[in-house]
């Protein structure tokens, strides 16, 4: 039972960052190679996406397994927009975020060295 409640979860969560991510359900089954009346099972809690979909699935919406099956970093992203409003960040930014703090220290101070390097490029080709 306790699995049951979990994978209808997770097709609770397939939408909701549908919905963030503003993929059509059709443009999304297409990618991932499942029919669009599988999506619509999936919002009437009727089926849940199976188990050889799940990295396709991850992969389409750009999200870790992880994140798709505890809700971590999905369902998170309503508290820290509920928390601050006005903040810019997008889904796609907490997650570079979150894959930053995954790199080595020295990865880190490379990626921050190519930041620089962009930014004076950008600056040179304004003038």
């Amino acid at each position: 039972m306790a699995s049951e409640v979990s994978l209808m979860i997770i097709s609770e969560r397939i939408i909701k960052v549908l919905k963030e991510r503003n993929m059509t359900q059709a443009e999304f089954a297409k990618q991932v190679g499942i029919s669009t009346s599988t999506i619509s099972e999936w919002k009437k809690r009727k089926t849940n996406p199976t188990v050889e979909k799940i990295m396709d699935i991850c992969n389409v919406l750009q999200i870790t397994p992880e994140q798709l099956l505890t809700g971590k970093g999905i369902e998170d992203e309503e508290e820290i927009a509920a928390a601050s409003p006005e903040s810019k960040f997008t889904p796609g930014d907490v997650q570079m975020i979150e894959d930053y703090h995954n790199l080595k220290e020295e990865q880190q101070k490379r990626l921050m060295a190519y930041m620089e390097a962009l930014k004076k490029i950008e600056s040179l080709e304004d003038m």
